[in-house]
């Protein structure tokens, strides 16, 4: 990610999703034509922090871990329920049949550095969202210059994309 972000001159805003913005935060780092963050129900992270700080004892129900496989996934039954739930029907069948198990290690790998102390940087509560409490968002929020809230589901570019891609040409 950060050769593609280096490769151009061209002003980049980076929308960080989910785990996604743990990525971006890292990826930005130094990276010039980064002018803009945006984390859409998602983690961010201070240095040293990974995906498993932020997780609860147990997982989630909706989450299906095999630590002898080294994998966890959405489990497909819930899939719906829990991540697009605002959202037409095309869209959740095509969201479960591109459903892929993860490797496990990206739950633990810290992040060494953030660009967002250093950047403006946006982030979207979705606060319909069953994946990634509202509230959980909201206290990463905190750490961000700009917080703005919309009734969506943990995927909001799917459900209202018409809201995001407002937010976000409201950014340049």
């Amino acid at each position: 990610m950060r050769a593609v972000l280096a490769s151009s001159d061209e002003p980049t805003v980076i929308v960080g999703h989910s785990y996604g913005g743990i990525v971006a935060a890292e990826a930005a780092v130094g990276v010039e034509p980064v002018r803009h963050l945006v984390f859409v129900s998602s983690y961010l992270p201070e240095p040293g922090e990974s995906l498993s700080t932020f997780g609860a004892p147990e997982p989630p129900q909706f989450l299906d871990f095999d630590p002898e496989g080294g994998t966890f996934g959405a489990v497909p039954e819930l899939f719906a329920e829990t991540f697009v739930q605002d959202c037409p029907p095309e869209i959740i069948q095509e969201g479960t049949a591109r459903l892929t198990r993860q490797t496990i290690t990206v739950t633990q790998q810290p992040v060494q550095a953030v660009a967002w102390h250093d950047l403006p940087t946006t982030y979207v509560v979705c606060t319909e969202d069953r994946g990634t409490p509202a509230a959980a968002q909201r206290e990463f929020a905190r750490r961000a210059d700009k917080v703005v809230e919309v009734a969506a589901g943990h995927h909001p570019f799917l459900s209202q994309p018409e809201t995001i891609a407002d937010l976000l040409a409201g950014l340049s």
